[in-house]
């Protein structure tokens, strides 16, 4: 017994059973049932779901259940997800005594609740342990709210300059906007259908990434390819079927973000001018009538083909600014769909900056396939037959290892024995010939086949290709400049530039005009006034303006000055 807070004795109830059997009474504790709120016990019971650490199975996991079925014959709770641990980067138990435990409030304080719960959610499903990290926090703020955030300010910017004003009545209908909208329109329905079905399954993490993906696919294709069209001084229908695609995809974002980032979803809804707040709408649902698997299957063959593409600039140290002549991706046996592959061959070849796409089969020579074996799908199985089927393997020629990619599987005659090959016991090697850097990428439908994409890239530059590649760098600096001086995304400008003897070939102006009096090439200047917003583009022996930086190109350092009209 003890003094009570109002003079009073207080003493503790002597019958006592194990103490999880109280939080086992939860559900009729909560309700005071059966004496009173009937019709809401029986509204709420059984729970949808419960969640605590897996050390609760024999508690409060237990305990519901053996009172409910005590007191009414039922369950209490319909599912449950046990939260695994939260370990350090390196999967040790956080300990103070080990000096590795997160302090929270200070995680919170440096990155904000929501991009730790997104790390978290996103990274493992709950009822596994998870590896905290802060470089994964900084990495998820970066890549997923950081895109996101850039997206909507690229939104805002423009909206703000057209005076673009959502009006559903007034929306430009599916049918009517380009097959680029139509695709991450499509591409939404997709993500709203795996992270619903993923929600009812209880698995948040599916639901986390199939959103962070659709997000990736926004921002890294569909704003990219269409930024032009913001740029439109005209206020025509493709603008506006611009504005809605993207204000749609981004409220739509807001609210299938929300359970797990509670705080920026409100954020983002908020400021696309949604009524009262995110959570106290409905979770947006599919609409299967603007899904496009076909659009889809297309569109991911081509971002397949351009991520290899940009791999071999990149093994090049060729910047995508400079164009190429020719690439080369293998189709029919061993390759792609070449019909696929010519629907979107126009989004390719911009994408990338090459002039040409061709094709070639598989087994026409253009590409050498060599195969090693794999040696964790393939030990266990053959034994000790692992080494003739290896050296065996080794010798496979384009031919054989073209047919095992076409058919899936593929018989050794070894000394031993036969042996069949099944899908995946092979790594494919892919090596160019006449002068073609080549890599393969794997892509994946909805269905989980894979097919895989053999890319050969034509690297030689002759004197044209090096003229408009040095004329997109000198755009690029130019827009840096801009930038740098403050002037608006709508301000026309001036531009003045004083170009090195290396320089002059590029921007179509002879030495022996010394540069100054020559006239400038249409293919340099017309790009570079569009691009730019210049209304005039001259050569100045000593170039003036309100910003003057030297700028480097190619190995040329000369100055060049932007002046706000």
């Amino acid at each position: 017994a003890w003094p009570g807070p109002n003079g009073g004795t207080m003493r503790r109830v002597e019958d006592l059973l194990d103490v999880w059997f109280d939080s086992g009474a939860m559900p009729y504790a909560q309700w005071h049932y059966p004496f009173e709120n009937v019709e809401r016990f029986e509204a709420n019971v059984p729970a949808d779901f419960i969640a605590e650490g897996v050390d609760q199975t024999r508690g409060w996991f237990y305990t519901l259940h053996a009172i409910a079925a005590l007191v009414d014959d039922r369950l209490a709770y319909k599912n449950v997800v046990v939260n695994g641990l939260v370990l350090d980067a390196n999967g040790e138990k956080m300990s103070k005594s080990k000096g590795n435990a997160v302090e929270p409030f200070a995680a919170i304080d440096r990155h904000g609740v929501d991009p730790i719960r997104w790390t978290m959610m996103s990274a493992s499903p709950p009822w596994e342990d998870l590896r905290y990290s802060t470089e994964a926090v900084e990495e998820t703020t970066r890549k997923f709210f950081g895109t996101l955030v850039n997206t909507y300010r690229f939104f805002a910017t423009y909206a703000g300059l057209d005076g673009y004003v959502r009006d559903t009545a007034e929306a430009v209908p599916l049918t009517e906007r380009t097959e680029l909208d139509r695709w991450i329109v499509s591409r939404l329905q997709s993500t709203l259908s795996e992270a619903v079905e993923a929600l009812d399954a209880y698995h948040p993490t599916r639901a986390a990434r199939a959103v962070e993906g659709f997000v990736d696919d926004l921002s890294n294709w569909w704003l990219r390819r269409s930024r032009r069209r913001f740029w439109k001084g005209a206020d025509d229908a493709d603008k506006q079927a611009a504005y809605d695609t993207l204000w749609e995809s981004l409220e739509a974002v807001s609210r299938m973000m929300a359970p797990v980032a509670p705080f920026v979803s409100e954020w983002l809804y908020g400021v696309l001018g949604g009524s009262a707040s995110v959570h106290l709408q409905d979770y947006p649902v599919p609409d299967l009538m603007a899904h496009d698997a076909e659009l889809e299957g297309r569109m991911a063959l081509a971002r397949a083909v351009t991520t290899a593409t940009l791999a071999l600039r990149n093994e090049a140290a060729i910047n995508v600014r400079q164009p190429l002549a020719s690439l080369l991706v293998v189709t029919g046996v061993g390759g792609v769909d070449e019909a696929v592959l010519r629907s979107v061959e126009d989004v390719v070849l911009d994408e990338v900056n090459v002039k040409a796409l061709q094709t070639a089969s598989g087994d026409s020579g253009v590409v050498v396939k060599s195969a090693k074996p794999n040696f964790k799908a393939l030990g266990r199985r053959l034994g000790p037959q692992m080494k003739e089927a290896n050296a065996a393997i080794r010798l496979l020629d384009t031919e054989s290892v073209t047919r095992y990619e076409a058919e899936g599987t593929l018989e050794l005659l070894l000394p031993s024995g036969s042996v069949v090959l099944e899908p995946g016991d092979l790594e494919i090697i892919s090596e160019g010939v006449e002068g073609r850097a080549v890599r393969q990428e794997t892509l994946a439908d909805a269905s989980g086949a894979t097919q895989v994409v053999t890319v050969a890239l034509d690297t030689t530059l002759d004197a044209a290709l090096r003229a408009e590649g040095f004329m997109r760098e000198f755009v690029n600096r130019v827009q840096q400049l801009r930038k740098e001086a403050g002037f608006d995304v709508a301000d026309r400008i001036a531009v003045e530039f004083a170009p090195t003897p290396g320089v002059l070939g590029h921007v179509g102006l002879g030495a022996e005009a010394g540069g100054v009096n020559g006239a400038l090439a249409p293919a340099f200047a017309e790009p570079v006034r569009a691009e730019t917003l210049a209304e005039t583009l001259a050569v100045a022996g000593a170039p003036e303006g309100d910003l003057v930086r030297d700028v480097e190109i190619g190995g040329e350092t000369f100055p060049v000055a932007v002046r706000k009209l």
